[in-house]
């Protein structure tokens, strides 16, 4: 058996790419085990992939439990499953973390279930803190911490009894971390007696759709809600974007009204990002917006409200209409250059 404090990965990949969530999720158990005094785990299924696992190791990475299998090159649910509960019986980490994706929120639920413990679904955050019920106290317990009911509240979650906590966390919320070019992670095999009982499905053919914008990617993000989603402020918030060299996005209602791609939507239900800057251009501020941008490293507010929650967190607030405060915006900019 490993420490008790450790900290596993369920890591993501297809053909041989391993997912960015998974590599954020390694740089957030790495901080995470740092306070449990642990050290990071993680498993993966594929095939040809050690060298690309060994890799994780730059990234705080201990030790990699590898399921290898040219049935697993693509993501199977059932193998999968099969490969982190055997690694997890055999490693004992205090937490387990999978990406909030949807692969992640299709093999999480079949782990906990099998292993019978806790598993909170879409944080946001993690911490390591103190939890106490009655007379009883539970020291460093994981603090799953997501919004809910509706995303009016935020929620911490603990399941201070169960071995090991799980979660799901959303992609894009953790930060990276800074790589160490000498560190190595152990890629040790993970032997599964897979039968074909266990591949009740079969995939049949594959279809990739580039997405209409990569709003991670962004180093500059102009945001539309619904307070600019008439034709006329639509349009100035996409030649602002276009101006400034940015990305469009958008508030929740903006998408579920038609008039933008759900690739542009930013929050608790659509991309979580941290720009260089973010222009929020009539959006109102509530918690499921403010979820996915609050870590920007510089807030723009427009908006008519003076009230509005998004100013609570803007670096630069401005009280007015889109209609005449983009324009002057390109004004001074174009000005500038």
């Amino acid at each position: 058996m490993e420490q008790a404090g450790n900290v596993m990965v369920a890591v993501e990949q297809q053909q041989g790419r391993i997912a960015d969530v998974s590599l954020e999720l390694i740089c957030e158990a790495a901080r995470l085990a740092a306070q449990l005094g642990g050290k990071v785990q993680a498993v993966a299924g594929g095939h040809g992939i050690a060298d690309r696992l060994a890799g994780l190791g730059r990234l705080g990475c201990h030790r990699v439990y590898y399921a290898e299998d040219p049935r697993l090159e693509r993501y199977t649910s059932v193998p999968m499953a099969k490969a982190v509960v055997a690694a997890i019986r055999t490693a004992d980490p205090a937490v387990v973390l999978f990406g909030a994706t949807t692969v992640g929120r299709d093999l999480a639920p079949r782990v906990a279930s099998t292993l019978r413990c806790g598993l909170t679904a879409d944080c946001t955050d993690l911490q390591i803190g103190e939890y106490r019920i009655k007379d009883k106290v539970f020291a460093k317990t994981l603090l799953q911490i997501r919004p809910a009911f509706g995303g009016n509240i935020v929620a911490t979650i603990v399941s201070p009894e169960s071995r090991p906590s799980m979660a799901t966390v959303r992609e894009g919320v953790m930060k990276m971390g800074e790589e160490d070019p000498t560190g190595t992670a152990e890629v040790v095999p993970l032997p599964l007696a897979l039968e074909p009982p266990d591949f009740p499905t079969e995939i049949i053919e594959v279809l990739n759709a580039e997405k209409c914008v990569d709003l991670k990617a962004a180093r500059v993000i102009v945001s539309a809600g619904m307070g600019a989603s008439d034709p006329v402020s639509l349009a100035l918030v996409q030649k602002l974007a276009r101006i400034v060299g940015g990305a469009v996005g958008s508030s929740r209602p903006v998408v579920d009204a038609c008039l933008l791609h759900k690739d542009h939507q930013v929050g608790q239900t659509g991309t979580t990002v941290r720009p260089n800057l973010y222009i929020a251009c009539g959006i109102s501020g509530q918690i499921q917006h403010r979820a996915g941008m609050c870590e920007s490293k510089r807030i723009i507010a427009i908006n008519k409200d003076p009230n509005a929650p998004i100013f609570d967190i803007a670096h630069y607030g401005i009280v007015g209409d889109v209609k005449d405060v983009i324009p002057r915006m390109i004004k001074a900019y174009q000005g500038q250059q």
